[in-house]
């Protein structure tokens, strides 16, 4: 069954450089890759969020809120890095006042929710199902 979610963006306020570390982004990468689809959606229970994950970028949206991007990790570089086991460069950008506060319990608790995530599915022929 396919589905439609509908999430705005704002103005951007803030743009910056960062590091992800590699385990968080080689998950999140083999998760995408494995789910069969174009898009992963990732709840992030402890903070009320929802992370969704495309080849290009991954946002994060206040699940309680009205569908707007608070934050969005794009520009991944993981070809500057010198192996697999190296962070990744990316651009953070940010599109809500409050988007700083977030992002400090984002890193931890993204990869939390990742792992959940891994925990509840299983991969079955090449594709992400849940488990019974």
């Amino acid at each position: 069954m396919d589905f439609t979610e509908r999430f705005f963006r704002g103005e951007v306020l803030h743009r910056e450089q960062r590091l992800l570390s590699a385990e968080l982004y080689n998950r999140a990468r083999l998760l995408l890759n494995r789910c069969g689809a174009t898009h992963l959606f990732i709840p992030i229970r402890s903070m009320q969020y929802q992370a969704v994950l495309d080849a290009d970028e991954f946002i994060f949206v206040d699940g309680l809120g009205d569908r707007h991007v608070e934050l969005a990790w794009r520009a991944f570089r993981p070809q500057e890095r010198s192996g697999l086991n190296d962070p990744v460069p990316y651009e953070c950008v940010f599109y809500d006042p409050s988007a700083a506060v977030t992002l400090r319990r984002l890193q931890v608790e993204f990869a939390q929710a990742l792992l959940e995530y891994e925990r509840r599915f299983k991969v079955q022929g090449g594709v992400i199902v849940p488990l019974r």
